[in-house]
């Protein structure tokens, strides 16, 4: 099977940090539908519309905190409450520019945070599965032409990078020097997830969705810069899938894991928005005039996904035209009619699951 088991997760305590953002939004849904008890942890919601309101993310949840990473006797306090048996650590400061405006708040939350979570994880004797989220970005990125693997030199330019390469080294800390005796703790690195319900500022497709509404072009930075695009659910399926490994007792997938797309969905910015286009006719595209002043990005970024694939089954389950069209067609039917969003999304995750039950393609 090549996706989470719902006899696993049925009944299942699981705290999810983040489950306000987008992906955590879309792991709390799916996680609701394996019929497990999901307590979040995260900040409100930020800027309008978001998933996690629109969709009704907390009338699925057992319970949630609406409080900071950085507040460590809260966060305490909240798993004590909960008791999980998982923790799915997603919460961060997760934006590049963002980073470079204000990098303290980006260190402090993303290793900080992190650390807190884990300190968190020592008093609460009910976890038994931890898994990290960092991102691709935390290899040391030398814009070589093949995948980053795991094993592969941390680093980052930007303070966004860096703190993730940080948050890696954090795990592996705590991992060899509390956790012998458990709980397994992994981290999982993907790469940049799309979809609908993400409404972030600064990145491709919500600043398209914005664009269209006001139906104006897009105007972008780096037509140029490749990135290895996948569907939101890939990711989290992966992060699922090893959890799942963890809870069973498997100390060898306690470590660090790529969750990444074919190397056919490795593309530039202006090759994806082609292809988004195809799908939403009213995409327009055009450079930015001012895009030599934007600070440092990397151009070429992709990720090496063999370990996953041979120790735990995952694979890719969505091609990236199934993505692109998925994306499309969830903003398009959201944007018409906004009450129906949490649907979309369950109706996603179940063809989702259905695909991922089918022969490998």
């Amino acid at each position: 099977m090549v996706s989470p088991n719902p006899a696993i997760w049925a009944g299942r305590r699981v705290l999810v940090t983040g489950h306000t953002g987008f992906k955590g939004g879309w792991l709390a849904l799916w996680l609701h539908s394996l019929g497990a008890k999901v307590v979040g942890y995260a900040l409100p919601p930020t800027g309008s519309p978001d998933l996690f309101t629109l969709a009704g993310v907390a009338d699925t949840l057992s319970g949630q905190h609406l409080a900071d990473l950085r507040d460590a006797e809260c966060l305490t306090q909240a798993l004590r409450q909960a008791e999980p048996e998982v923790v799915l650590h997603l919460a961060a400061q997760p934006l590049v520019r963002t980073s470079y405006r204000d990098p303290v708040d980006t260190f402090a939350t993303n290793v900080m945070g992190t650390v807190n979570v884990l300190e968190a994880v020592r008093q609460c004797p009910s976890v038994k599965a931890v898994v990290v989220v960092t991102t691709d970005k935390c290899y040391e990125n030398r814009e070589w032409a093949w995948g980053y693997r795991e094993n592969d030199p941390l680093g980052g330019h930007d303070p966004y990078s860096a703190s993730k390469a940080c948050t890696e080294i954090v795990a592996a800390s705590y991992r060899r020097a509390f956790f012998q005796n458990g709980p397994l703790l992994a981290t999982a690195r993907a790469g940049n997830v799309i979809g609908g319900g993400d409404w972030s500022e600064d990145r491709l497709v919500p600043d398209a969705v914005r664009a269209v509404g006001k139906r104006e072009p897009l105007v972008i930075r780096s037509p140029h810069a490749t990135r290895p695009w996948q569907h939101v659910l890939e990711p989290l399926n992966g992060y699922l899938m090893l959890a799942e490994r963890l809870l069973a007792g498997d100390a060898s997938c306690a470590g660090a894991w790529n969750f990444g797309p074919d190397s056919s969905a490795n593309l530039s910015v202006a090759k994806l928005l082609d292809g988004l286009q195809r799908y939403w006719p009213e995409l327009n595209w055009c450079l930015d005039d001012n895009a030599g002043q934007a600070p440092h990005e990397a151009n070429l970024l992709y990720l090496d996904s063999s370990l996953a694939r041979q120790r735990l089954g995952w694979q890719p389950v969505w091609s990236l035209e199934e993505t692109l069209e998925q994306t499309a067609s969830w903003y398009q039917q959201v944007l018409a009619e906004p009450s129906m969003a949490r649907q979309y999304c369950e109706r996603q995750i179940q063809r989702f699951s259905a695909a991922a039950r089918k022969e490998p393609r």
